[in-house]
């Protein structure tokens, strides 16, 4: 059982942000219902696969879909709508990301299902926010994760100091908001928990940028200077950069003067902690100490980097995908979980969930669901429990 395996959620998202948000609460326990647009949700043939004909989905999908409940609705329909609207009153969380006002064209907006569940919680993650919380003139503008890097300032503060802005690797964007808004939804119930009242949960994606970039705010307060690109390095902090070895690259964060001092003594540079004993002389310096490091690891294996520094300092190698898997950390702590894939006999590694919990320890809870999977089981259960609901009321 876990932590919440009584919250019962309805997930209308699709793509990266909302999934992985409604992913989060299904690793903790919580009945995610995933409830699809006919045909599915639109990420569901985007590869990778393992080449079989069979599969119904691939990789993206399977990774944030993992052990939810598929149910097939088209709010097109009256009665797919009457069947979502029972599903609501017995639900705590509905959550979807839709551009503003799509909802309300089906009139399933927030108030409308309020109306059916005075105590639900009702979440949306936009690029832009909803008019609830704050109106602007981006809401109704599409967004994605490259869309929110570039103007939450994410961009320009990544990537060579000679170079153009740069995307970050990860889906930040999405994924940051998403976290955010998993936050925000058992924020929520907790509320309810003491109070009873329901409420409405927003969170953009471009205010999530903002937030991830808390750094260049105060900075661009503090002195007027808008921060950009600086590669590797931190802007504050020295030595805090990533440096050539002689198999690849090694990360070294020795900013603070003990791991300075120990540092120099390792790349037997004992002038070079006499010559700049504190961070202010170190920032001042930057270019020529960062030479000098690069002369000591050039040469060497990061393996032999790391070790020469044994903990003292820290060290750590530029690792790939490939190496994350050989990690025995890894291994250790559950990050890589395996599932069926559908339409083959093989299992497939996803990412496992990095929240552990003494008790209640948050998992991927089996694969993702085939498109409609649980109609049956689903709505047989909203309609024996809505006739237990009469039964319990009647006076007969």
């Amino acid at each position: 059982m876990g932590a919440l395996s009584d919250l019962r959620v309805l997930d209308l998202t699709q793509v990266l942000a909302g999934p992985y948000c409604t992913m989060l609460l299904a690793d903790m326990g919580a009945d995610v219902v995933k409830i699809e647009r006919p045909g599915g949700d639109l990420i569901r043939s985007n590869p990778p696969y393992l080449e079989s004909e069979d599969e119904p989905y691939g990789g993206y999908f399977q990774s944030v879909n993992r052990g939810k409940r598929s149910l097939e609705l088209d709010f097109g329909d009256e009665a797919d709508r009457e069947a979502f609207l029972s599903l609501v009153e017995r639900a705590d969380v509905v959550v979807e990301n839709f551009k503003a006002g799509t909802m309300e064209r089906f009139d399933l907006g927030y108030e409308r299902l309020r109306e059916r569940n005075p105590s639900l919680v009702y979440s949306s993650i936009r690029g832009f926010g909803d008019p609830r919380t704050g109106e602007t003139h981006r809401q109704g503008q599409p967004s994605f994760d490259l869309i929110a890097q570039a103007l939450g300032g994410v961009m320009e503060i990544t990537g060579p100091e000679d170079g153009p802005p740069t995307k970050v690797g990860p889906g930040v964007g999405d994924l940051f908001t998403a976290a955010l808004n998993a936050v925000g939804i058992l924020a929520a119930v907790h509320h309810r928990e003491r109070t009873g009242e329901g409420q409405y949960v927003d969170t953009a994606m471009y205010d999530a940028m903002l937030s991830l970039c808390e750094r260049t705010i105060y900075q661009y307060s503090y002195d007027g200077h808008a921060p950009t690109r600086r590669g590797n390095s931190h802007p504050t902090l020295f030595p805090y950069d990533a440096f050539e070895a002689a198999d690849g690259h090694v990360v070294i964060a020795a900013f603070s003067d003990g791991h300075w001092r120990t540092l120099c003594e390792t790349m037997d540079r004992p002038d070079l902690a006499a010559d700049y004993p504190d961070a202010a002389s170190r920032r001042d310096a930057r270019d020529a100490l960062r030479a000098a490091i690069a002369d000591w690891t050039r040469d060497r294996e990061t393996s032999a980097v790391v070790d020469a520094l044994d903990g003292r300092v820290p060290a750590a190698p530029v690792q790939n995908t490939a190496d994350v898997f050989e990690d025995p950390h890894v291994a250790a702590r559950e990050m890589l979980a395996t599932v069926d894939q559908p339409g083959t006999d093989e299992r497939v590694t996803i990412a496992g969930s990095p929240i552990k919990m003494t008790e209640t320890d948050p998992r991927p809870r089996g694969r993702a669901p085939l498109l409609d999977e649980h109609r049956d089981e689903i709505l047989e259960t909203a309609g024996s429990e809505s006739e237990d609901g009469r039964r319990a009321g009647s006076d007969d």
